[in-house]
């Protein structure tokens, strides 16, 4: 291996969005080491303004095919906070959870499965599963169906969902719907104990760098809806107060901000979730984490693929025990929704899209209508760690052969399952007359 080498990876395959690797070594020592991200951003917060309250959830929910339930309620829960919405029932919270943990399965799938798995079996992408491992694809396949058809049945749509608005639901499913989820959702047991297997084979890089660790918790639920923001560097405040802690730059290499809190990094995503709130977890999602090696807290970047495994079976489960509560309790379409009446003020709306923490804050005017928003998007808050992780990973590799030095950089990237398209937010624009 030469001790000298440059490396510039433009467009990092399997990622959603364009985002670049440069990595150039000079006598075996890092001299620049970047995860550009060249595109355009997309300014979605200057679209929200001046339009009315019952908008943004329809508007933002474009900000992303994979996450759109996440962008939905982001802003409903913003937009409730502004409107001083506080009785939501208990009907309309379980319904938004169980929609959202179907998106959580949905994307966990297409990353391990689609975008991960190839690195691991040696193939250059999932096209190249149909004939190495049909069996990974046809389990994919099985479980991703069955998560887009919940968020259909919920959401009236399995992209950018229609019913779901400020203040409940325009429609519910029906008790004969409620029963089909259920049974599609047992069927998927034996995909996820064939794929348990499966990843119990997985050669996964053993690297470790301790970073913090971010997300939402709840003292009952695996907090995917709801919760106060947590780090594993022990502070715990309110969703609303998340200034307190959360802070963006802007880096010249990158038209997404870099973020920190405690530290001048953090991670996001479902390895941060691992980590904050294992206790919450199923049973089942539990023991498939011991057998497959994970335990919090874990500081092993590669391991959000398999916490994202684990999160598919958790949702599994706990959807199963949310339908039979609502088919205990009884579907009320009187309770389906609540009123809602505009009024100035400010809300936030945080959640935990797919891949992290996501916060949408709003302020209204006296009309209803945003006058401010400004969005936190899960990729933006890695981009800084996503480099230090590199800056630390490549001089344990470094008397490797630039291929695999390459491959390894991109794998450890894929690991974060960026979405960079979402997160991209400035552009520097230099006028010159001429």
């Amino acid at each position: 291996m030469a001790n000298t080498f440059s490396i510039e990876e433009e467009n990092v395959s399997r990622v959603e969005g364009h985002g670049d690797l440069v990595l150039d070594v000079k006598n075996k020592k890092i001299e620049k080491l970047q995860f550009r991200i060249p595109e355009s951003p997309r300014f979605f917060e200057a679209m929200l303004v001046g339009r009315k309250w019952d908008t943004p959830s329809h508007i933002t929910s474009r900000i992303c095919g994979i996450c759109s339930v996440a962008h939905t309620y982001a802003s409903i829960k913003a937009t409730e906070a502004a409107m001083g919405i506080n009785n939501i029932n208990d009907q309309i919270l379980k319904l938004r959870k169980l929609i959202f943990h179907h998106e959580c399965v949905q994307s966990n799938v297409l990353h391990v499965y689609f975008l991960a798995a190839p690195d691991f079996f040696g193939v250059g992408s999932a096209i190249s599963l149909v004939d190495s491992h049909p069996e990974v694809v046809n389990i994919a396949l099985r479980v991703k169906k069955m998560a887009n058809d919940m968020v259909r049945i919920i959401g009236g749509r399995a992209v950018h969902p229609i019913r779901t608005v400020v203040g409940g639901f325009t429609k519910l499913p029906t008790i004969q719907e409620m029963h089909q989820m259920k049974e599609m959702l047992q069927a998927a047991y034996p995909d996820l104990e064939n794929s348990l297997e499966v990843l119990k084979t997985l050669d996964i890089p053993d690297f470790e760098r301790e970073t913090e660790y971010i997300s939402i918790s709840d003292p009952v639920d695996y907090a995917l809806y709801d919760g106060n923001i947590k780090s594993t560097d022990g502070w715990e405040i309110d969703d609303q107060d998340y200034l307190d802690k959360i802070n963006e730059k802007v880096v010249k290499h990158s038209t997404g901000k870099h973020s920190w809190a405690s530290r001048d990094a953090y991670l996001v995503g479902a390895l941060a979730r691992f980590n904050n709130n294992y206790d919450q977890l199923s049973d089942n999602a539990k023991q498939y984490a011991e057998e497959l090696g994970l335990k919090p807290l874990n500081y092993n970047p590669f391991m959000n693929n398999i916490a994202q495994f684990v999160e598919i079976v958790h949702s599994v489960d706990d959807s199963i025990k949310l339908i039979d509560e609502l088919l205990e309790e009884g579907l009320d379409e009187d309770k389906a929704i609540v009123d809602v009446k505009p009024k100035a003020g400010r809300g936030v709306g945080v959640v935990e899209a797919p891949r992290g923490l996501l916060i949408h804050d709003y302020t209204y005017d006296d009309e209803g209508k945003v006058e401010k928003a400004n969005l936190i998007i899960p990729t933006n808050q890695n981009y800084a760690n996503i480099e230090k992780d590199l800056e630390e990973m490549v001089p344990q590799i470094i008397d490797k052969s630039e291929d695999e030095i390459k491959l390894a950089c991109e794998m450890l990237i894929r690991a974060y399952d960026p979405c960079i398209s979402c997160s991209t937010h400035f552009l520097n624009v230099k006028l010159v007359n001429k």
